[in-house]
């Protein structure tokens, strides 16, 4: 497998909305673990190889070891989550296809820099083709809109970053 083959892999893994895919060939192993999905996340996409042969590696890529790459990535998510702390991440409750509308011809529930209140519809989650109200349990100001309309998501997947002052 080349570098391009497994960069394409990892643009499917991403787009896909999978939070982790492994692969392994007779030859190689790797694994892909992303942050979210297909979000407009910027989480980083973390790749591990590991050669089951010896296997020549190209001289034109650079080679990064999995301490260069994990110390980058925390040092990254450590600036998000010290600039995050401040807001209240609303999250979804179940697994489904995010929602902005309540269907395709209305306007989208909520918007960023809209005022919200504790129980105000704030998206739809389809599960098992039932489409489930996500309200809000808490007031302020969407800050940041995390997931894209009709993209996947999973329990627990942070949704909406809110502003309670």
């Amino acid at each position: 497998m080349d570098i391009k083959e497994i960069q394409s892999l990892i643009k499917f893994v991403a787009k896909s909305g999978a939070s982790e895919v492994k692969l392994e060939t007779d030859d190689i192993k790797i694994t892909i673990r992303t942050g979210s999905l297909s979000t407009g996340n910027s989480e980083p996409t973390y790749v591990h190889t590991m050669p089951m042969a010896q296997q020549a590696m190209p001289a034109a890529a650079p080679v990064h070891t999995e301490q260069q790459v994990a110390a980058s990535a925390t040092s990254e998510a450590d600036k998000k989550k010290a600039e995050n702390d401040k807001y209240i991440t609303i999250k979804s409750p179940i697994i489904g296809t995010f929602y902005r509308k309540p269907s395709p011809d209305k306007p989208v529930f909520v918007e960023v820099g809209d005022t919200i209140g504790s129980g105000d519809v704030l998206c739809v989650i389809e599960a098992m083709k039932l489409f489930n109200d996500i309200e809000s349990e808490v007031s302020g100001t969407i800050v940041k809109i995390l997931v894209d309309d009709s993209s996947p998501v999973e329990f627990d997947q942070p949704l909406f970053l809110v502003d309670p002052s």
